[in-house]
């Protein structure tokens, strides 16, 4: 079972743990119980309204689970997440091999990291009906390290060719800034769990390198899944979404239990994420050689909605 990523979108919300469950109150008037959902059915949970409550026994539970509490500003960006400490029971060999890697490792896995992102976007931009050659010119010529920032030169073109040449990526803003922001918000809890879970530390990280993020590792590794996100907001936007909405936000988290190309055949790109983290674990300790990525292209169900639209 993947889990469920949970969204606490409503103000004035209560959140405490009963029998089993996360149990959602109204903290106004006759304080009615609005909902119950099984915790070990529970990805992670999502705060993304004002004035929430929630019980110390919540969160304390939630983390055990392994479940990451993610806590979002008023632009649905990330600004606080609660993890667990002990993730994996191989945690502290694991947290061993990881600081003991060397530049060259770190260097030569950011280029597959990089590479796929470059795969993906030429796949989400072909999908769009752009052109994909900007992008894909690019992956060959990425080297260990990627010193010339092949994937910064990829985003400037990306954007561009995907939202229209007037389009700036800004994180403060709203429409289709606001909907990627939540999407890369669902994204990067689904990739801090999956780093937890493998027993890795989330700051550090292949190539993110500032000093005030403590989850650079989780940035490195859902760089490969962008595009998914970026794909249903630019369908979103043709659909004639432009802005979030419940509706838009739902469609944003389904997007992660849709099933990615892989070497074993497709898989939900949640659990793509949990696998290129466990691989990365198996990197470090010298038990593989390459990281565990998807194959280029989009979600399926992505690619077929698309198809019939």
């Amino acid at each position: 079972m993947i889990g469920r990523i949970v969204e606490i979108a409503d103000d004035r919300r209560h959140l405490f743990m009963s029998r089993g469950f996360m149990v959602v109150q109204d903290t106004e008037g006759e304080r009615k119980e609005l909902g119950q959902i099984p915790l070990d059915d529970v990805a992670a949970v999502i705060a993304n309204a004002h004035g929430l409550s929630y019980t110390n026994n919540l969160l304390i539970t939630l983390a055990e689970r392994g479940a990451p509490f993610v806590l979002c500003a008023a632009n649905h960006n990330v600004v606080g997440m609660l993890l667990p400490i002990d993730g994996n029971y191989h945690q502290a060999k694991r947290f061993d091999a990881q600081i003991a890697a060397s530049k060259p490792i770190l260097k030569r896995l950011w280029a597959e990291v990089v590479r796929a992102k470059l795969e993906q976007q030429a796949a989400a931009l072909e999908a769009a009906g752009a052109p994909t050659a900007p992008l894909t010119a690019l992956v060959s010529k990425v080297r260990s390290g990627d010193p010339e920032n092949l994937e910064a030169q990829g985003a400037r073109r990306y954007w561009g060719l995907l939202f229209g040449s007037d389009f700036r990526r800004d994180q403060d803003a709203g429409g289709v800034n606001a909907m990627l922001n939540y999407g890369y918000t669902v994204l990067r809890a689904a990739t801090a769990r999956a780093v937890v879970a493998a027993g890795l530390h989330p700051t550090l990280g292949l190539h993110h390198s500032n000093e005030n993020n403590p989850m650079r590792l989780v940035d490195d590794l859902m760089e490969p899944f962008r595009p998914v996100v970026d794909l249903k907001v630019w369908q979103l936007k043709r659909n004639g979404e432009a802005q979030i909405t419940a509706e838009t936000k739902r469609a944003l988290v389904r997007t992660l239990y849709d099933d990615m190309q892989t070497d074993s055949g497709a898989t939900p790109v949640l659990v793509c994420a949990q696998k290129l983290a466990t691989s990365l674990a198996q990197v470090y300790l010298g038990e593989r050689g390459k990281l565990d990525l998807p194959l280029p292209g989009l979600p399926l169900a992505l690619a077929a909605a698309l198809n019939d639209e």
